[in-house]
């Protein structure tokens, strides 16, 4: 079965979030969800909210490796928004002002471990790794627990009592 939505009446350009909303509404049917999700990345697939709601929605769906995709995009637009290099890997200790975490460094270091924590999960490992060394470098308060996320993944969700 395929669901679509319809995304040209003519009139009036589509509105992303109304296709998005119909995500949330059809929860309960994943395949419905996932159409309205392509939909809206059809309709808008530069916008932020579009892009973490389709993150949201592979991630929580257990579909890390299509998650990450949508993470590196929003590494990549909040690099933009901080006039950075839109390469996560040439980001430097201190590139990333942490200091009281204004709203456009918490989203690109959260994307950032997002994209570590799929990639790792998702077979990525030295990738998952080296995206959360990253996040670690660029954040020293480790707001976002990246260095204790790459230990975990590191050790494998081993205990560390067993080393």
């Amino acid at each position: 079965m395929t669901l679509s939505f319809d995304l040209d009446d003519g009139d009036t350009p589509p509105d992303p979030f109304a296709i998005l909303e119909g995500a949330r509404a059809a929860r309960s049917d994943p395949e419905r969800s996932e159409a309205a999700v392509l939909a809206a990345l059809q309709v808008a697939p530069d916008d932020r909210d579009v892009r973490m709601g389709a993150y949201k929605f592979y991630f929580y769906a257990h579909r890390l490796s299509e998650a990450a995709p949508h993470a590196l995009w929003c590494i990549r637009d909040g690099a933009r928004a901080l006039d950075l290099p839109e390469d996560w890997r040439s980001l430097a200790p201190g590139s990333v002002d942490c200091t009281g975490f204004p709203k456009p460094q918490r989203f690109l270091v959260q994307s950032l471990v997002a994209y570590g924590w799929c990639n790792a999960r998702s077979g990525n490992t030295e990738l998952g790794l080296e995206a959360l060394a990253k996040a670690a470098a660029i954040d020293p308060s480790d707001g976002f627990g990246a260095a204790r996320i790459a230990d975990l993944v590191a050790r494998a969700g081993r205990d560390g009592d067993d080393d």
